[in-house]
């Protein structure tokens, strides 16, 4: 299966695009895995693109999750267990063994999720930003449960101050992502963040045992040190990595740098033969 943006229909019952880097059929045969990206809420495949452009030569797999971007947007299915569940379709779909999954933000807690889940389809994480616990209704709530469509441009590039940026960012990059949440009827603003609100934090719910690493911004004041430091313990053998000059948005800030520690910690783990 070779590079391309795909249309992929998944066993959940919806259609997901799914932009794919490099041979998925290539790299399996080499005992290798892909690195799958999951994107965080309100975004879309496209906030990888800088990430992408970084890893070149990389297998990659990056969707849109369900009710983002350019996916199906039905009016149910968003709890924490139902996104994993479409991320398990989509790796049947691709005929996808096990991956290496990397989650920015809400991304890396469906990535936790997955790995607690469905721990023989992951080969390791990359946890960028990724909170300990979405559990309870986050300040900015109670705004998005007053949306209306259609929604505003104005609201979702003030929806983006919420996030403290300590880096220059391409105007051509935030421009992309008011296009990700102006993709996003209200209704589905509004069930995609209770889904994260109302489940229970993935490491209250099971182990995570696979390979880890943990990406965290120093000035991130919407997950504490105190609870990435507490995530680090829950997962055996995890490797943290303190970004001293970053807040929360660590993948827009320095996607270059993310990239190169991904590429670096999933060098060092070993390949195993395809199974079947």
């Amino acid at each position: 299966m070779e590079s391309g943006v795909r249309t992929v229909a998944l066993s959940t019952g919806i259609s997901v695009p799914c932009f794919v880097q490099g041979n998925l059929e290539q790299i399996a045969d080499d005992g290798g895995a892909p690195l799958l990206l999951l994107h965080a809420w309100g975004e879309s495949r496209r906030s990888f693109g800088r990430l992408i452009a970084s890893l070149p030569t990389f297998v990659m797999v990056a969707p849109d999750l369900r009710g983002h971007g350019e996916a199906d947007k039905p009016e149910s299915g968003y709890a924490l267990s139902e996104i994993v569940m479409d991320v398990v379709a989509l790796m049947d779909a691709l005929d996808v063994q096990r991956a290496h999954v990397l989650g920015s933000s809400s991304g890396g807690y469906v990535a936790q999720q997955f790995a607690v889940t469905h721990p023989d389809l992951v080969a390791s994480l990359t946890l960028v930003g990724t909170p300990l616990s979405l559990q309870g209704k986050p300040p900015f709530a109670d705004a998005v449960e007053v949306l209306k469509d259609p929604i505003s441009e104005d609201w979702v590039r003030d929806s983006l101050s919420w996030y403290r940026l300590l880096h220059a960012v391409p105007a051509s990059y935030i421009d992309d992502r008011v296009k990700d949440g102006l993709a996003m009827p209200a209704s589905i603003w509004k069930a995609s963040l209770r889904g994260f609100y109302e489940a229970v934090p993935p490491t209250e719910t099971g182990h995570i045992s696979v390979p880890t690493l943990m990406l965290w911004g120093a000035h991130d004041h919407l997950v504490p040190r105190q609870h990435q430091e507490t995530l680090a313990r829950r997962i055996k053998g995890a490797r943290l990595k303190v970004y001293e000059d970053t807040g929360h948005l660590v993948l827009w800030e320095c996607p270059e740098r993310v990239a190169g520690e991904a590429a670096g910690f999933i060098a060092e783990l070993p390949k195993r033969p395809r199974l079947g």
